[in-house]
């Protein structure tokens, strides 16, 4: 439904990433997998690890991009991080099937999914959503987007994260339990995936805690790299 008249508060700025050769891709939504790598499901000590994918969101002005400056957020004694890979939806859909799931995808991207993981476990054991431990101001921070190629290439390729440095993370796309296209799949079961969708694909074992003056780089390999800085809370 469409009203006409003028806005009684200011127009919402878009949300936009850059694109590699140029443009901008601008995001509707950002969808995110919980638990989708073995390793990291046993470090964290939780679930079957045969369970369905879940997916959770975070607000789609959460999205900052590289060389962002992301304040430690409030209501937090516990942040963390998480790298993953992104899929950038380019094309509608409800119930895709598997085979056609990449024809979806509009391009590729590294992404940090960051958590306030204190809140993150309160939101477990008392068994409420994960919004305050994930949905926060400037917690999906998002590299430039590379155009699609077929996905299969970042099996046997390596994502990392180092922080100030040091490697923090390292595994393979390959080891993820429920690959690209499946994952495209069963989310399009839940939610008719629309161009701006961003999917964040979960993270492998070696999570951990960062502070302000802490310097963030993500890597996944055939893919822009994505650097963030945390600074102090915002008074």
């Amino acid at each position: 439904m469409t009203y006409m008249g003028h806005l009684v508060l200011p127009a919402v700025e878009p949300t936009e990433l850059p694109v590699s050769g140029g443009g901008s891709f601008p995001v509707r939504r950002v969808y995110c997998v919980g638990r989708n790598y073995l390793d990291h499901i046993r470090e964290m000590g939780e679930a079957d690890e045969r369970d369905p994918p879940f997916f959770f969101q975070k607000p789609r002005d959460a999205v900052v991009p590289d060389g962002a400056h992301v304040p430690y957020p409030p209501f937090t004694s516990d942040f963390q991080f998480e790298v993953e890979l992104v899929l950038a939806i380019g094309l509608q859909g409800s119930d895709i099937a598997v085979e056609d799931a990449f024809d979806h995808i509009w391009g590729y991207a590294v992404g940090i999914d960051l958590t306030r993981r204190d809140r993150q476990r309160d939101a477990r054991d008392m068994k409420l959503p994960w919004e305050a431990g994930k949905s926060f101001d400037a917690s999906a921070p998002c590299g430039t987007i590379s155009p699609a190629r077929d996905a299969r290439h970042f099996n046997g390729c390596a994502i990392t994260l180092s922080v100030n440095g040091v490697e923090k993370q390292r595994g393979d796309i390959g080891q993820m339990i429920w690959s690209v296209p499946e994952i495209v799949a069963e989310l399009s079961k839940q939610m008719e995936l629309f161009p701006g969708d961003l999917i964040y694909t979960g993270t492998p074992a070696g999570v951990g805690a960062v502070g302000p003056g802490d310097l963030i780089s993500a890597h996944i390999d055939g893919l822009p790299s994505l650097t963030i800085t945390i600074t102090p809370r915002e008074a």
